[in-house]
């Protein structure tokens, strides 16, 4: 048994382990920087990685002597997937590092060597046939619906060898870490959701923050498949040769007139929501493109003009003598000519979107660049800058941004992103580097165990799992307690913890190690009783809105231990209250105006009652006539109500209720690093529970006892407790508590 546990405990570790090979570093391209050199080898070694580089440090060399090495490993060819116009960029790049480079539109035109092609050309190909599958600028999938990332994801499952290479992502974009992660074959989204990140939404937008006590384990995991870098520093060389030029970030405001006054208002004012932006955008379209025209007409250098909508596009390609236009209904063969000439400078004016020249292409040879207008979109801004502003860029770079004086909050905005992205940025870097890449281990909470005693009591510190056994057989009248329930509270990192867990099947893998040891211990005829709730389902996670049966499952999971499933109490909840704090679409007035069809009951809590077989030797004498006194003795008016299948809060009109809040105070068993409130069990759900189904003197046991609600309520009543806690704040709490209620016992019994 011991053995299982270990097994599965190891199982519970993440796990992602090379599947790559080794080279001599004198086997690589000789044309590569050291630091080139040492990313790809690592790569290599990896056999499945990200890349994370800024852009101009040599993503496109490095993936090319890894498709080179990849090749000569498997002996199939190699496919690159690129941005529009892309491929053939990386091809001139080829013939400078002495690789040849196919560029291809389907299988047919496939070679045994190193192939690429734009991603819009998945289809046509055949991943059984590759040995090696690279994404260039992977990050471009967000751009992408989520059908066309999941083909990709699955093109490549089949794929032995497979590099996504971008710009470092934020640690915070779920999205970005998602996409690399399913990509890889790591993890997939929910998850890298449960493991690494809390849910902190409101108002019906998902808001995903790292956990706390998961961000050491989070960058751990992250540096066991990636590589992040903006300068060859960062990873321990010397930057010569990759120093920036100074970038000059110039603003052109065009001023507000009569004809921008909006319908309803006296004077013009600062437009806020996005439909007054977009208003705005198009009454000062003219203005700005005049002031952009003007700009430009009288220069004779090379420009590059970034627009984001289609009539600014058209206009300014009017008004700009020699622009040329590459716009996103134009054919891949003009869009790939115009952006290759515009690099060769063979054309002199580039009107174009960031979404569609954004991504890849290498324009060192201009360094005037022109934003007619902003959205509030900060990546398209610092990527459309970076096709200029990069290394081996030798000029200074002006950017100018020309926009209303109206659409001061989009710049507010843009600013805003790009501090918290540098904030971020400096993190990613950080806390990945190359020298820790190749022995990432899971770091956890240290095990330790401990014992706390008193008079009637006894608390092991501990996996509950390993210090069960040492109670004795047979010798329990009661345990009850609420185990974490699964996507909800996870207080520790330790694989320890039932609740550190993936899903609900992994939940239950691990609770059921507890179970035979619960029947082992308890008195024939004597119940264990399980408080919980059901488990949420989420859109993104399942792909749909509901509810799972955690419920059933613990149910199922104690019948197959040989317990009996006795009986249970449904525990009501306020349901605005649950309301008010998360936001449930479910459970809002706003639902029941636009679509009822979405409403849904507030959960409910159960206490779950199930009975060991045989016969109970010491028979509960829990009713007699006379009222509730100290001992814990029923009165038939009291199980009138208690035997009622739901117990319900209590409210002004029936006092004898739950009282929701009736629980142990939590704020000092909170440390820095705990994500939510630990949730205790009502302390109203336990005084029923232990009133029921015990003998003053009986022991009680919980091996979830967190900060001892349960040994609290058993001592109270004249009962014995023993509990089992793994978190050692949680643990300490307890103590504290059950020393309390021993010493008011005490001091009682003395009538002091």
């Amino acid at each position: 048994m011991a053995k299982e546990y270990n097994q599965f405990l190891d199982s519970k570790s993440i796990k992602d382990q090379d599947s790559g090979f080794r080279v001599k570093e004198s086997d690589l391209n000789p044309m590569l920087f050291d630091f080139q050199k040492a990313v790809t080898e690592w790569a290599l070694m990896r056999g499945r990685a990200a890349i994370f580089a800024d852009c101009g440090l040599g993503k496109t060399p490095i993936q090319l002597d890894w498709a080179s090495h990849v090749r000569e490993e498997t002996k199939k060819p190699v496919l690159i997937f690129a941005p529009l116009a892309v491929s053939k960029q990386t091809k001139r790049e080829g013939d400078k590092f002495g690789e040849e480079v196919n560029v291809c539109r389907g299988q047919r035109d496939i070679t045994e060597g190193i192939n690429i092609t734009n991603y819009e050309m998945l289809r046509h190909f055949n991943p059984e046939e590759f040995g090696g599958l690279v994404l260039d600028e992977s990050s471009i999938l967000k751009g992408y619906d989520g059908k066309f990332r999941q083909a990709i994801t699955e093109f490549g499952r089949s794929i032995p060898y497979r590099l996504a290479c971008t710009a470092t992502p934020s640690p915070n974009d779920i999205a970005e870490i998602v996409n690399h992660s399913e990509f890889m074959g790591i993890l997939e989204r929910k998850e890298i959701l449960s493991l690494f990140f809390t849910n902190r939404s409101q108002e019906m937008v998902q808001k995903w923050v790292l956990k706390k006590h998961a961000e050491q384990e989070f960058w751990k995991w992250l540096a066991s498949w990636s590589v992040a870098f903006r300068m060859p520093s960062d990873l321990g060389f010397d930057n010569d040769g990759f120093m920036l030029p100074k970038l000059n970030m110039i603003q052109k405001i065009v001023p507000s007139g009569k004809g921008d006054v909006q319908r309803g208002q006296l004077f013009p004012v600062e437009a806020n929501t996005l439909r007054e932006r977009q208003q705005v955008r198009r009454k000062t379209t003219e203005k700005r493109v005049v002031l952009c025209a003007d700009m430009i007409n009288d220069s004779e250098e090379q420009w590059l003009v970034w627009c984001d909508l289609n009539y600014e596009s058209a206009m300014l390609s009017r008004m700009i003598n020699e622009a040329v236009e590459v716009k996103g209904a134009d054919s891949q063969e003009h869009k790939e000519s115009a952006m290759l000439d515009f690099q060769e400078g063979k054309i002199r004016i580039l009107v174009t979107k960031p979404s569609i020249g954004g991504f890849g292409m290498n324009w060192q040879n201009c360094h005037k660049m022109a934003f007619v207008g902003l959205s509030d979109s900060y990546e398209r801004l610092y990527q459309a800058t970076r096709r200029c502003w990069r290394f081996g860029q030798k000029q200074e770079v002006d950017a100018y941004i020309i926009m209303s004086e109206l659409e001061g909050k989009v710049l507010k905005n843009i600013q805003r992103k790009e501090k918290e992205a540098k904030i971020l940025f400096d993190n990613v870097i950080k806390n990945l580097n190359l020298s820790g890449q190749l022995k990432a281990k899971r770091e956890e909470m240290s095990y330790m165990e401990q014992v706390e005693k008193g008079k009637d009591w006894k608390l092991y510190l501990g996996d509950s799992v390993e210090t069960v056994k040492k109670i004795e057989d047979g010798s329990v009248g009661l345990s009850v307690f609420s185990p974490p329930f699964p996507g909800m509270y996870v207080y520790t990192d330790s694989k320890r913890d039932v609740g550190n867990t993936k899903n609900i099947d992994e939940l239950i893998d691990h609770f059921r190690f507890l179970v035979p040891e619960l029947l082992r211990i308890t008195m024939p005829g004597r119940s264990c009783c399980i408080h919980l709730t059901q488990a949420v389902t989420y859109k993104w996670q399942e792909g749909y809105s509901g509810i799972k049966d955690f419920r059933g499952r613990v149910i199922a999971m104690m019948e197959e231990g040989d317990w009996i499933y006795y009986g249970e109490h449904c525990i009501d909840k306020n349901p605005q209250v649950k309301a008010i704090r998360t936001k449930d679409r479910g459970l809002l007035f706003k639902t029941l105006s636009t679509d009822a069809a979405m409403l849904h009951a507030g959960m409910p809590d159960y206490l779950i009652q199930f009975r060991k077989h045989g016969d109970n030797p010491e028979p509960i004498k829990a009713g007699i006539s006379k009222k509730y006194d100290s001992d814990g003795w029923v009165t038939n008016e009291q199980w009138i109500e208690w035997a009622a299948p739901v117990w319900y809060r209590q409210t002004a009109n029936y006092p004898g209720g739950i009282r929701e809040t009736d629980v142990l105070n939590v704020r000092l068993a909170k440390d820095d690093k705990d994500e939510k409130h630990l949730a205790p069990l009502q302390l109203g759900v336990i005084e029923r529970a232990v009133q029921l189904w015990t003998n003053p003197g009986d022991l009680v046991y919980s091996p979830f006892a967190g900060i001892g609600s349960e040994g609290y309520v058993a001592l109270k009543l004249k009962r014995r407790f023993i509990g089992g806690e793994l978190k050692k704040s949680y643990f300490d709490m307890a103590a504290h508590y059950l020393r309390e209620v021993e010493n008011k016992k005490e001091r009682k019994s003395l009538n002091l």
